[in-house]
């Protein structure tokens, strides 16, 4: 078998391009007289928006570093190791760029266990070893400190997590063995499972104290000096760390079986990684470290070369790469400054959006609307959600008082708009209301300002027809809830011209929005492709399936909710407008369900109630239903859903609404949600042979998104 130096020397010629990090130890007397210490500092050169990653050749890096030490400790030489990071950052796991490029399975076995073979040096040393983990540690950051005996953390740490499972991946260099070991079963499914399928959800650093990864938590400003003082406590024996016991009774499999529940519930069986790294947590029970990491080794090594890791890694590329640089937007220098923001509505949606101009742009921003009652409601949404954020902790006393006096609401739009740079309007989404409403707001504004809108589907081209200036009115389409969903769909309108939709782009980066550049196409890229996924599950049900058996088909695919949750949420109502719409543009592949008409007439918010909080169809509900005879099984629908989403982004690349398929991509992650195991939905279509079966090709060529040949 191949030394560890061999294995990653080989996978260093797979990836020349590798930001590689250095080990540097330098040496010196521990603060109490407690003896000479060795530290390694992992470093690659770069600021601290380069984190430092492991590369094969930073591996080997650490590797002959650890040789260095290794030799001082058996000499007597050393009392202790320590390893740490530069500024701000500890280390953020593997160079997922390097994964990219691997082809073979024995190259992605190497790999998992050239990061086992030196991380395990540091257990192994003839004397105690220390991680301090000082600056944003994920991944194979976090793993390589498992590895030692000891472990400090700053309060200052803003990310700490093991996100593996988030991409596809398990976390692989010991973090699926070790962590239960150290913290117990139910904490550490708590970190690898729940939290990286909760949007790759993030612990600070007394979190990762409370949780007992560290065992001693410090401030920031003198970290290392207060960890090396706490190091020279402990190696003299007046500080013994104590750990809890570990109960691998019941408790360990009750914590596995919640794990199960929460991948079941995310994404339903749909990728695998989840269910794997639980396999090992659950053999990790008998405490045989060994066994684990060869565990994690053939996970990784099977993960690597499937599809759901490749379409994981090209969904996080989009949202990292592709989403700071919008494909198709103007030169920035073109931007206009914006110091004061309109919003025409005071409505949940006009005062979210209100909310968030205010908090991101921190200029003033007044709402109108049809009367004082309604301003006022939506000045006080405003208030009330700042002063949330203060109860929280998020803003001090100061930032609050000054937000909300930012805010403002006036019936007159002269009075309030009269100096405004940027107007949006999230107004009822009927075009000779919004028409109405850009034509008053024309007749007041300065020349230079904007006139933003929020809709869904409409037009804007027709919405700026009527206006002087059609060319400074653009799409700003926000998806809900606001705070939450990063995406915001930018319209180009024929006469919108490059200084607004570049001030557009300015204001979305300001906003920190995911911003994609769409044609003027009807209901865009998102609310079209989700009212034809969500309108083939509808005709399903029209024709004949149980609702139930229609819903149930699309499990497999992991999506956050199902079809009608999804409805509910949307509203009903819209979701039968936003196909009304569709259907007078494309009357052959869109229909307008009676069955949906019928619960939208009768007032229902949507097809289920909820018992013990478990939805089952609304008996009210069932009897509106209309339904034919044809029965299909949860496989037919799924095929029949799939094969329409297909054709329906084959027609909008056509249709050039938007650059790529990876921009269709980015924004069913960043405004549906949808799962960064399938890539967004393009990857999946192509690994199914669904795109070749409808449109005669792939999406993606062949090595984006998917195992290089």
């Amino acid at each position: 078998m191949s030394t560890t130096a061999e294995l990653l020397k080989a996978a260093a010629e797979l990836f020349p391009d590798e930001v590689v990090t250095q080990a540097h130890v330098r040496h010196f007397d521990l603060p109490l007289g407690a003896g000479r210490f060795a530290l390694i500092t992992l470093d690659n050169g770069l600021d601290h928006t380069k984190p430092t990653t492991f590369g094969p050749q930073s591996l080997a890096n650490l590797d002959a570093a650890l040789d260095q030490v290794e030799k001082e400790a058996a000499d007597g030489e050393i009392v202790g190791v320590g390893i740490t990071g530069k500024p701000f950052i500890f280390a953020v796991g593997a160079d997922l760029k390097g994964v990219e490029l691997l082809r073979q399975r024995e190259h992605a076995l190497a790999i998992g266990r050239g990061g086992h073979e030196v991380f395990k040096r540091l257990s192994k040393l003839a004397v105690p070893s220390f991680a301090y983990y000082n600056g944003a540690a994920m991944g194979g950051g976090v793993e390589v400190g498992l590895h030692c005996t000891y472990r400090t953390v700053s309060a200052a740490v803003p990310a700490f997590s093991l996100p593996e499972v988030f991409l596809g991946l398990v976390p692989g260099w010991g973090g699926c063995t070790l962590l239960p070991n150290l913290i117990g079963a139910d904490k550490a499914v708590s970190v690898i499972i729940e939290n990286s399928l909760n949007q790759n959800k993030q612990l600070k650093g007394k979190q990762v104290h409370e949780l007992g990864i560290a065992d001693a938590l410090f401030e920031g400003a003198d970290f290392l000096e207060q960890s090396l003082v706490w190091t020279a406590s402990v190696l003299k024996g007046e500080i013994e760390v104590e750990r809890p016991v570990i109960d691998r009774g019941e408790a360990w499999d009750q914590a596995v079986e919640r794990g199960r529940a929460i991948a079941d519930s995310k994404v339903h069986g749909a990728a695998p990684a989840a269910y794997r790294a639980l396999d090992i947590i659950a053999a990790a029970r008998n405490g045989d470290l060994q066994q684990g990491f060869d565990a994690e080794d053939e996970a990784l090594a099977d993960l690597i070369m499937g599809g759901e890791l490749r379409a994981g890694l090209y969904a996080f590329n989009l949202v990292q790469k592709r989403a700071k640089r919008p494909v198709g937007a103007p030169d920035k220098d073109l931007a206009r400054p914006v110091t004061k923001v309109g919003v025409v509505g005071a409505g949940l949606m006009a005062s979210q959006l209100a909310l968030l101009f205010v908090r991101r742009l921190e200029v003033p921003v007044v709402l109108t609307d049809i009367d004082q009652e309604r301003i006022d409601k939506g000045v006080g949404y405003v208030h009330s959600e700042i002063d949330k954020l203060l109860g929280k902790g998020r803003i001090d006393q100061d930032k609050a008082n000054r937000l909300k006096a930012l805010v403002t609401g006036v019936l007159d739009k002269a009075e309030g708009f009269a100096d405004a740079d940027f107007v949006i309007e999230a107004v009822f989404e009927e075009m000779g209301v919004k028409q109405q409403v850009f034509a008053e707001v024309e007749a007041v504004v300065p020349e230079h300002a904007i006139l933003a809108t929020n809709t869904s589907s409409l037009s804007v081209t027709e919405m700026a027809s009527k206006l002087k200036h059609p060319e400074r009115v653009v799409g700003f389409h926000f998806f809900n809830p606001v705070a939450v969903l990063p995406l915001l769909e930018i319209v180009r309108g024929e006469r919108t011209d490059d200084a607004s939709l570049a001030t557009a782009f300015a204001v979305a980066k300001k906003l920190k929005k995911t911003a994609v550049l769409v044609k003027d196409a009807p209901a865009f890229v998102v609310n079209r492709i989700l009212t034809r996924f969500m309108g083939e599950i509808q005709n399903t049900i029209d024709e004949g399936t149980p609702v139930e058996v229609a819903e149930k088909a699309v499990e497999p695919l992991g999506l956050p909710m199902s079809p009608l949750v999804l409805l509910e949420l949307v509203g009903p109502a819209i979701g039968l407008h936003v196909s009304e719409t569709l259907h007078k543009a494309f009357p052959d592949r869109f229909k307008v369900s009676p069955n949906l008409k019928a619960v939208v007439d009768a007032g229902k918010r949507g097809f289920y109630v909820y018992e013990d909080g478990r939805p089952t169809l609304d008996p009210e509900v069932a009897a509106l239903l209309k339904q034919g005879d044809t029965v299909l099984t949860e496989e037919q629908v799924r095929t029949r859903v799939l094969e329409a989403v297909a054709q329906e982004i084959g027609l909008m690349l056509d249709e050039g609404v938007v650059a790529e398929a990876q921009d269709i991509d980015l924004c069913l992650i960043t405004g549906a949600g949808w799962p960064f195991h399938l890539g967004g939905i393009t990857p999946y279509l192509d690994r199914e042979g669904i795109s070749e079966r409808v449109n005669g090709k792939r999406f993606l060529e062949p090595g984006v998104a998917s195992v290089p040949a």
